[in-house]
């Protein structure tokens, strides 16, 4: 069935809202997939935060336009799966790259992060970027090491000493 105009609008609305807001974005191409396939990936999408939808290329193109999607045009070729990673900008491809290893039907096209378009070979790399948990772990980690560091050296003397007045304490019982 056709789609009217208004529908269209809609849809390329949407799209580009989601863009705008998106993260990172992944495209996909689902040929072969079955339909419980392609609902439990849908499943696991909406879990992960990530928009997922099946849209025309010429509506994808119209609803990146201006934004830094835009670089995705020369790979909307054939079905295409859109997924936009909403709160960080590994989880797009982090879903996909699962999925890709468990559905054999799916393969990735390209990948896009701060308007630059990525082969789809770079999957792995977004993939391996840090949640915003992990990121925030680390830097504190990274913060707190220093001081740590002054805390174990200024205890160090005092315990230092303390083992030396043992040491000779010992050795005097031991003398005597």
């Amino acid at each position: 069935m056709a789609l009217r105009l208004n529908q269209k609008q809609d849809i390329v609305a949407e799209v580009n809202r989601e863009a705008g807001e998106a993260l990172s974005a992944v495209l996909v191409d689902y040929r072969g997939m079955t339909v419980g396939e392609m609902t439990d990936l849908r499943r696991r999408a909406r879990g992960d935060g990530v928009y997922l939808k099946v849209v025309r290329n010429t509506l994808v193109r119209r609803a990146v336009k201006g934004t830094e999607y835009e670089c995705l045009n020369d790979a909307l070729v054939g079905p295409t799966l859109l997924a936009f990673s909403r709160g960080e900008p590994g989880t797009a491809a982090r879903l996909l790259k699962d999925c890709v290893r468990e559905y054999d039907a799916l393969s990735v096209k390209a990948l896009a992060i701060g308007g630059e378009l990525l082969d789809a070979g770079e999957i792995n790399r977004i993939a391996a970027l840090p949640t915003r948990e992990e990121a925030l772990a680390m830097l504190m980690a990274t913060m707190q090491a220093p001081i740590a560091k002054l805390a174990r050296t200024l205890g160090e003397v005092p315990g230092k000493l303390a083992r030396t007045l043992a040491a000779i304490r010992d050795a005097k019982e031991s003398g005597n």
